[in-house]
């Protein structure tokens, strides 16, 4: 007796678009949470302190965040594997999954603008002063970098992070149900 074939066979499972919506998600994730200690912790903390305080921890700070971890694996690499992964996605008939691919990236590039046309232009101002020996230098350096637009805006991108993280998870676990 012949047996019909198994029409309740494992879904088609891609490990790569797995892969690529996982690490998205991580990296994503980890971006999102240094926008986060930013807004809550590091920018609040910078507040109390004097100027010339506040100017050599930035700038400290600054240097530090400059790289190659943060900015190709988090900052880059999130953005390059959330496309990655919605690219991947595309042909899967996972409709579900595409939709919160397409917030998350979407979400992410708003962070990605606000960090080129808000954040990093004042990063830039700051990083600029190398010479500064008064309180007065201090107190210019400090204004420079617009403590309360940067703030406020970092806190948009932190929220943008956020929801582009939220939407990757959503789409993990979609991704899984299929």
């Amino acid at each position: 007796m012949t047996t019909a074939p198994n029409t309740l066979a494992r879904p088609n499972r891609h490990p790569l678009r797995t892969a690529a919506l996982f690490l998205a998600t991580i990296t994503t994730g980890l971006t999102a949470g240094v926008y986060t200690d930013w807004s809550n912790t590091i920018m609040p903390g910078l507040a109390d302190v004097d100027d010339r305080t506040f100017v050599a921890a930035f700038q400290s700070l600054d240097v530090a965040i400059s790289n190659p971890l943060f900015l190709g694996v988090e900052f880059t690499g999130s953005l390059l594997l959330i496309a990655l992964a919605l690219f991947l996605h595309l042909r899967s008939g996972q409709r579900a999954v595409l939709v919160w691919l397409s917030v998350a990236l979407a979400a992410y590039l708003v962070s990605v603008v606000i960090t080129m046309g808000v954040n990093e232009p004042l990063n830039t101002q700051l990083r600029s002063v190398t010479d500064a020996a008064s309180d007065a230098d201090f107190a210019a350096a400090r204004a420079l970098l617009d403590e309360a637009r940067w703030t406020a805006w970092n806190t948009v991108r932190a929220l943008a992070t956020l929801t582009a993280f939220g939407a990757l998870a959503w789409s993990l676990v979609v991704h899984r149900r299929r």
